[in-house]
């Protein structure tokens, strides 16, 4: 029948709705449209660059160690009389003179047995790991698009179903009607189908209602504030020939997740961190040199001064401070390495879990797809027989009834599909 193949159409493939007369002004959104549009609109992807970039500030913070320090310096002094000495306070030399100076010191270290090394890989592994929580939150984002994209596809599909559900039902009060009134039929099979119409009315309220919230939803994964509606392009089915090995897809993620690849650089540099700890108690030889000039001073200072010489400094004591932070680094990347494990744990964990609803998702597509059919066949054949006198309307409803939650059932498996695909290209790792 014309009108069940209709209803077949807009069930299996989700016609968008368009406007009374026939056009269509929404702008139209691809799935890669919109996996472009909320990496860069949004926020969460901007705040992970910015964590990145800052990351990448605190290398250059810690490289600078390897980098000679300079400080300029300007001294204006007075004294009551040249016998004034400072006599308690200070154990350098307590002269002070009437003198007004300036001058600059240059500082640069020789070594530090490791400790700047240390620092500098610890921060640059952390710089990695910042990078790859971008990836990250990339990926995070792009499953908000993809399950939000299908799930707008899917409530259009519902509420196209529905639309076309209401209006079989009002031609089928219309005919039932016209019957009656010619005492064809009686009014009781007018008000079973006027129950139907009416069931049929309160599914597109909800359908409608369902779609509307599902657009609102990929509106804020796209990165937007405001409600936008587009018109979206639909996407083919996942090969079923190519998630059949889940051992593969474990290795794949195991590789290439991004939180995984960033516990990694994590823990590596808790234990660079923890080796510079551990360098904190070694020896410090660095080049110190000054040179200035005094406009004004006491006679028998020099006009300018010029000196330079190497400090050697080692920490000695500090009440078991640095041994206390040698282990608290040590004790924290072992931490570390513990979350990873079990991350690598939750990981395998999920990727089979999105396997099997995949496959799952597969079989139940099949499912319907048969159910549909059957469906279709029992309605055609209910009406015939309603037509024909040989039924009453109850049969009629039924298979009405059937009919529509065989077609809801089926586009919900139909995107079903693409949603836990998503689901697990994401943790795969393959959404990036």
């Amino acid at each position: 029948m014309k009108h069940v193949s209709l209803i077949l159409l807009g069930g299996l493939l989700g016609v968008n709705l368009v406007l009374a007369d026939g056009t269509n002004t929404l702008p139209t959104l691809t799935l890669a449209d919109g996996q472009a549009v909320a990496l860069r609109n949004h926020p969460q992807v901007a705040e992970a660059n910015y964590r990145a970039l800052a990351a990448e500030e605190v290398v250059k913070e810690t490289r600078s160690g390897y980098f000679p320090t300079a400080n300029l310096y300007a001294t204006a002094a007075g004294a009551e009389d040249s016998d004034t000495r400072i006599l308690a306070g200070g154990l350098n030399n307590p002269s002070v003179l009437d003198r007004a100076a300036g001058g600059v010191e240059v500082s640069q270290l020789i070594t530090d047995f490791g400790r700047t090394a240390n620092l500098t890989a610890s921060s640059k592994l952390q710089a990695q790991a910042a990078s790859q929580n971008v990836n990250a939150t990339r990926e995070q984002v792009l499953l908000q698009v993809d399950t939000g994209y299908f799930g707008v596809l899917q409530a259009q599909a519902v509420l196209h179903v529905a639309q076309q559900t209401l209006d079989t039902r009002q031609l089928l009060v219309d005919q039932v009607a016209a019957l009656a009134t010619n005492k064809l039929r009686s009014e009781l099979d007018v008000s079973f189908a006027q129950v139907g119409l009416e069931q049929a009315r309160l599914l597109l309220q909800k359908s409608r209602s369902d779609a509307d919230a599902a657009m609102a939803t990929l509106s804020t994964a796209l990165g937007y504030h405001e409600y936008h509606q587009f018109q979206l392009v639909e996407q083919p089915l996942p090969d079923k020939a190519a998630i059949n090995d889940v051992s593969g897809l474990i290795q794949t993620a195991l590789a290439g997740r991004p939180e995984l690849l960033s516990l990694r650089n994590e823990h590596e540099a808790a234990l660079r961190y923890a080796r510079s700890q551990r360098d904190a108690r070694l020896p410090t030889l660095a080049a110190v040199g000054v040179a200035g000039d005094s406009p004004d001073h006491d006679s028998r200072l020099p006009d300018n001064y010029l000196a330079g010489g190497v400090q050697l400094s080692l920490p000695l004591f500090a009440g078991g401070l640095y041994t206390a932070r040698q282990h608290e680094a040590e004790l924290k990347a072992q931490a570390e390495n513990e979350l990873l494990r079990s991350l690598e744990d939750i990981v395998i964990r999920d990727v089979r879990i999105a396997w099997l609803n995949v496959n799952n998702a597969l079989e139940q597509l099949h499912t319907t797809e048969q159910l549909l059919q059957h469906a279709t066949e029992a309605f055609e054949l209910a009406d015939a027989r309603y037509q024909n006198g040989i039924s009453s309307i109850v049969e009629l409803s039924q298979a009405q009834l059937n009919l529509t939650s065989a077609q809801i059932a089926n586009t919900n498996a139909r995107y079903d599909v693409l949603i836990q695909q998503a689901n697990l290209d994401y943790q795969t790792g393959a959404l990036n």
